[in-house]
């Protein structure tokens, strides 16, 4: 039986929730498929329990390396695959029995180079969605992608997942798309922003079938320590493939990076100021007022100001003021009372 899809899975002291991840798996009604697991150097026993269900399952492949990161262990499983496409899964996640017949399925019918589709995630105990605004499934040709898609890139976070996605392999082999190696964050906006930059036709369904866990400690927690900010910083200053310099123009590709930037502190600023019992509200008073105070953020504030202000909420009035004013307090205050009115509503401003 040739194989449809390569669903390649990195792995790190994953044992407490790896389980339902590799079961996810075999649970898929796509029965064309292989599931490589690459571990990355775990000190638990992640790969006896993935040498366990592939006693059970010849598709189950086991690659074991010394701990490279994320990146070098995606790359081993490129190096590995056989499919005619490429989907990726995160180890702390699960999936949908017909995700990857589903996904298949599009490209096949659309003879298409990649597939988007939606993920589900968790937001202050909050089961959310995240969807596009993408013609539904219709086929996105090359001036589409680059007109539009690739601009998203700039200007959006919630495209970066490389989980959602379904990748034609060929394509890749032909143009060397792989992981970046030494990127601590943001290898998969880097990988996206390469693969889209050659991709030919694309198709955007709405359907839900990849769950994304937040599985380590609380989001204050996770997001101090993996210092999203300065990733942030990082994609705003990141020098960008040569086709975004020669179909639009550098202002133009400024001010989205300006937007995304001042998008992506904003959430950062809601989030620090959570309640949070492992990290001190000096800690976090700190952090943000490091946010605002940065160069790169006072540069991009303006252009946001000028962009959102005719439809912006009270809220995003608000944060925006108290960012120009730097005024760390103010921003206290206005993500507290946020956080009141979406318990009596059960609805985020953010």
């Amino acid at each position: 039986m040739s194989c449809a899809v390569s669903i390649i899975i990195p792995v790190y002291n994953a044992e407490a929730y790896l389980a339902p991840c590799i079961e996810s798996l075999l649970r898929q009604t796509l029965k064309a498929c292989e599931f490589i697991f690459i571990d990355d150097g775990s000190r638990d026993n992640s790969s006896a329990l993935i040498e366990k269900y592939r006693m059970q399952d010849d598709r189950i492949q086991l690659i074991r390396q010394a701990n490279q990161g994320v990146s070098a262990a995606r790359n081993a499983g490129l190096e590995r695959a056989k499919g005619e496409y490429i989907g990726f899964v995160d180890a702390d996640d699960d999936i949908e029995p017909d995700m990857y017949e589903t996904l298949y399925a599009a490209a096949k019918r659309e003879a298409c180079d990649v597939v988007i589709s939606n993920f589900e995630y968790e937001m202050e105990g909050r089961t959310r969605v995240t969807r596009y605004p993408f013609p539904v499934e219709t086929v996105l040709e090359r001036e589409y992608i680059e007109r539009e898609l690739l601009l998203y890139f700039l200007k959006a976070e919630n495209l970066n997942s490389v989980c959602n996605k379904l990748y034609r392999r060929a394509l890749l082999q032909e143009h060397d798309v792989s992981f970046p190696r030494g990127v601590a964050l943001g290898e998969d906006r880097l990988f996206n922003l390469s693969f889209f930059s050659h991709a030919g036709r694309t198709v955007y369904v709405d359907y839900t079938g990849y769950h994304y866990k937040e599985v380590i400690g609380s989001a204050t927690r996770n997001i101090m320590e993996k210092d999203y900010f300065s990733r942030a910083l990082e994609v705003y200053q990141y020098e960008l493939p040569e086709i975004f310099t020669r179909q639009f123009r550098q202002n133009e590709i400024q001010r989205l990076k300006s937007l995304r930037l001042i998008k992506s502190v904003m959430s950062y600023i809601y989030i620090y100021f959570m309640p949070s019992q492992e990290v001190s509200f000096r800690q976090r008073y700190a952090y943000v007022k490091r946010m605002i105070n940065n160069p790169c953020v006072r540069d991009a504030l303006p252009a946001y100001v000028e962009e959102q202000h005719a439809h912006a909420g009270r809220y995003e009035r608000f944060i925006t003021f108290f960012m120009k004013s730097k005024l760390v307090l103010g921003l206290y205050c206005a993500t507290w009372y946020s956080r009141s009115k979406n318990k009596q509503t059960g609805g985020v401003t953010i």
